[in-house]
């Protein structure tokens, strides 16, 4: 098989996995070297290599989803209204770990001062830098059958998450992933036409 069906069945195969257990089919080793891979080999604009990652097992794990809830708990005030988001909250809990997403702000301003001409877009390329790396470390995952879903509760979680686990001050949390073993796999996914979503022109 070519390394280019290859890639491109690793692309199908990436899903959102709700239904998540604590039994990983690998070691949390195999996840980290996952993770330190894409860390390496990932792209970044002008390699400014500004992403930064946590990764959450066990207790720890727990620890944040916890929090999070108890957070969301003041937020939302009402017991009633609370319950669904409860639910999510415990589905993402079941899991095995998270890994967590940041961008340093250092850099990103250094190379806002290195090169003035693009300074307002380095922020918006450090997200895209930082997206590959989502993108990245979820395929890796799938392809270990190893079930993810990624989350955004920043920056309402972001002190607590901060303080928790001593996070340099210039990390910005962007996103966090839960993994796990896959409970129950994702369901039929539809698409739009191609055709409204891509122009070719030339060929």
């Amino acid at each position: 098989m070519s390394d280019l069906k290859t890639l491109q069945q690793l692309a199908e195969k990436r899903r959102s996995i709700y239904a998540l257990n604590d039994q990983l089919p690998v070691s949390n080793e195999e996840v980290v070297q996952v993770v330190e891979h894409a860390i390496l080999h990932t792209p970044s604009s002008f390699n400014s290599q500004s992403t930064r990652i946590i990764v959450l097992f066990g207790d720890d794990h727990n620890k944040l989803w916890d929090m999070t809830e108890e957070t969301l708990r003041v937020i939302v005030g009402n017991e009633e209204a609370f319950k669904s988001t409860k639910e999510k909250i415990a589905g993402f809990r079941n899991g095995a770990g998270t890994v967590l997403f940041f961008e340093d702000q250092a850099v990103v301003r250094g190379m806002q001062e290195a090169a003035p001409l693009y300074a307002e877009n380095f922020p918006i390329w450090s997200t895209q830098t930082n997206a590959m790396h989502q993108y990245v470390i979820w395929t890796a995952l799938a392809s270990i059958e190893v079930g993810a879903n990624l989350q955004h509760y920043n920056p309402v979680i972001d002190e607590r998450v901060a303080n928790a686990w001593n996070v340099d001050e210039n990390w910005e949390l962007k996103a966090q992933m839960v993994f796990g073993g896959i409970e129950q796999p994702a369901g039929d996914k539809s698409f739009k036409p191609v055709e409204e979503r891509l122009k070719v022109f030339g060929a």
